[in-house]
């Protein structure tokens, strides 16, 4: 395989982890393959505020396999005691950094992260890259240590560079399926519990790709239709609100997209619920990035119950930890849920502290996951 068509491969494979994070891995595996290195590690969150990093999602990958036990490690043992922490916040946007920048010539020889941790990371010769990213938020992209103990030449350096501004247009895109969070349900829940159907579309409107469950949905024509590539609503009504959503989701370029949500109604079941996102512009590498933005489509029918009953046996809880742990699962906030119950937010937070130390978690979307799971049992019998 030559080297534009691994290069090509890999910004197909990423086109795709925008519609579903499964495929992140595919991406991460075909990146260590053309870079010949030992992983890559990805991350974002917010790390403008506060002394730490607040990461939303982390990913160490090796050869496209996941080690979750490492990340763990690394957080509940060795991030408090990460040296780095501090310049990685401060590194300039799009530059990359040695490892050995970030840690004094003390520091790489007393720090137990460096010595312990990256070493078995095969990470004490890796660079590291910030990318600024929307709503304030940032990624930070590790790449582990070379193989064979080989030095960043020229040519991986040139490779990360040219794969930079697609990686954080990954992340917009990301970002951009998050913010359907604004229609009430949590990205957990909607990628995971309410068959939500991504359609992703092109600067003047046409559809790009779509993920299995928003391709049903058009393909029975019952409230949504794909005619020529474009998007469309069965009855006018409703079309005209969702050509308007697309023209203001889709301005003229050098204008700022606007999202906006609205409601299709079909004729033999309930109406859909429609977020139109635009996706952050980013020119990569003299052409733009395909995604201009998402159709998200809600799909009321295809929820699946979360039971309780299920929840508070399975999971060992009292009957208000298993209220507290389905109502998260649903997209309510702490907040919202204080409110639905009439406890104090202190209280609610409380249970959810319960929950984790019963069950080892130390993150709410990792209890939401383990909810999720239980979607659809049968109702426990005494």
């Amino acid at each position: 395989m030559s080297e534009r068509e691994a290069f090509e491969h890999i910004l197909a494979s990423l086109h795709e982890a925008a519609l579903d994070d499964t495929h992140w891995s595919t991406a991460s595996a075909l990146i260590d393959e053309a870079l010949h290195v030992h992983g890559n590690s990805l991350g974002f969150g917010d790390i403008h505020s506060g002394e730490d990093i607040d990461f939303y999602f982390t990913g160490m990958f090796f050869h496209g396999q996941r080690n979750l036990d490492l990340e763990r490690e690394y957080f509940e043992v060795y991030y408090p005691l990460d040296e780095r922490v501090p310049l990685v916040r401060q590194l300039p946007d799009g530059q990359s950094a040695h490892i050995s920048d970030l840690y004094s010539k003390d520091e790489l020889r007393t720090s137990v992260v460096y010595n312990e941790f990256l070493n078995r990371a095969h990470a004490q010769n890796c660079i590291s890259y910030r990318l600024d990213g929307p709503m304030g938020l940032s990624s930070v992209w590790f790449f582990h240590d070379p193989l064979k103990g080989d030095d960043w030449s020229s040519a991986r350096l040139d490779l990360i560079r040219r794969l930079l501004p697609h990686i954080r247009q990954y992340v917009n895109v990301r970002q951009a399926v998050a913010g359907a969070g604004s229609l009430g349900a949590s990205l957990t829940e909607m990628l995971d519990a309410t068959g939500l159907g991504i359609i992703q579309l092109g600067l003047r409107g046409r559809i790009v790709e779509m993920n299995d469950r928003a391709r049903d949905l058009l393909r029975t024509g019952d409230g949504l239709f794909d005619a020529h590539g474009f998007l469309f609503a069965r009855k006018p009504e409703d079309n005209t609100n969702l050509q308007m959503l697309l023209k203001r989701a889709l301005p003229p370029l050098g204008t700022q997209g606007i999202s906006g949500s609205t409601i299709v109604k079909r004729a033999s079941a309930l109406p859909l619920a429609l977020h139109v996102h635009p996706v952050a512009r980013q020119d990569t590498d003299s052409r733009p990035w395909p995604v201009a933005a998402l159709v998200l489509v809600m799909d009321p029918e295809s929820r699946l119950r979360i039971d309780p009953a299920v929840t508070r046996v399975a999971l060992d809880l009292t009957g208000m930890e298993s209220r507290v742990a389905v109502l998260l699962a649903e997209g309510m906030s702490v907040g919202q849920i204080a409110a639905a119950t009439g406890r104090k937010e202190s209280t609610i937070r409380t249970h959810v502290k319960h929950i984790f130390t019963k069950h080892g978690l130390k993150r709410q979307v990792d209890l939401v996951r383990l909810v999720l799971a239980l979607a659809g049992v049968p109702e426990p019998r005494d």
